[in-house]
């Protein structure tokens, strides 16, 4: 198992592997043969970044057999996704706020990430594990007021798309068995979401497979696996959001009124 980071130190970007708190840099590709340079550096002398650039963020909807049944939702034959705007990702530690014109109710999600990392283009289940490359954890944020502000037309996207509304990381773990994992969201100290991923509709090799099927995966996509039961407003004027995935690590960061 490794954990991966991209940081930035005195306006230079790297990478590397994270040791407690002690960055191992690397250099090449992340994602294909990177080899260790030989330098440490303390993770207190960087600024963490969203630890890949995907060219794409994938985001599932009912994905979790739990969360389904409490909506009454028919469990569905396909992924549902739709696509969030790159811009709306941000660095693990950063702080959110809300978009001057939208007064409605803000949602956290606490969700699994998957990370491609080999390109995939209608693969199979059994060959998905080899595009994979690792998990994070992911706050999918949400003005949830938006999605059926017109009665016409679902608005998914713009609801999800805000700037700072994307943030994953700090971490990729690689070497991870995503149908061990729990998710927990804790907002303000108070646990709020505790579920399993083995509850998950969609496995995540399924879901690279399907996925595949519709658009090509290049390395440091990221795919949101969708959220479960708990999912909530954030009402305080400043609000600390954790999502924890127990084998990857915590993501932190503050979302502000």
């Amino acid at each position: 198992m490794a954990h991966w980071v991209r940081y930035s130190r005195a306006g230079v970007t790297g990478f590397g592997t994270l040791d407690g708190d002690t960055i191992s840099v690397h250099s090449g590709n992340m994602f294909n043969g990177a080899q260790p340079t030989g330098e440490r550096i303390a993770l207190s002398e960087v600024a963490l970044l969203a630890p890949t650039e995907p060219t794409k963020i994938l985001a599932l909807w009912n994905n979790f057999h739990a969360l389904a049944a409490k909506l009454n939702s028919p469990v569905p034959q396909d992924p549902l996704y739709l696509l969030k705007a790159g811009s709306s990702l941000t660095t693990p530690g950063a702080t959110v706020k809300r978009p001057g014109s939208y007064d409605g109710k803000i949602v956290y999600e606490g969700e699994l990430g998957i990370i491609i990392g080999k390109t995939a283009t209608a693969i199979s289940e059994d060959e998905a594990g080899d595009h994979i490359f690792g998990y994070t954890c992911v706050n999918d944020i949400t003005a949830a007021d938006i999605i059926n502000k017109d009665a016409t037309f679902a608005q998914w996207v713009r609801a999800k798309s805000f700037d700072g509304f994307g943030p994953f990381g700090p971490v990729v773990a690689t070497g991870v068995e995503p149908s061990s994992l729990v998710v927990r969201t804790v907002l303000n100290g108070q646990e709020r979401q505790n579920y399993p991923i083995s509850d998950m509709i969609f496995s995540a090799r399924q879901l690279v497979s399907r996925i595949s099927h519709d658009m090509t995966l290049n390395p440091g996509d990221l795919i949101c696996c969708g959220t479960s039961i708990g999912v909530g407003t954030m009402k305080e004027p400043s609000n600390a959001v954790d999502i924890v995935i127990e084998g990857i690590g915590t993501l932190s960061n503050t979302f502000v009124q």
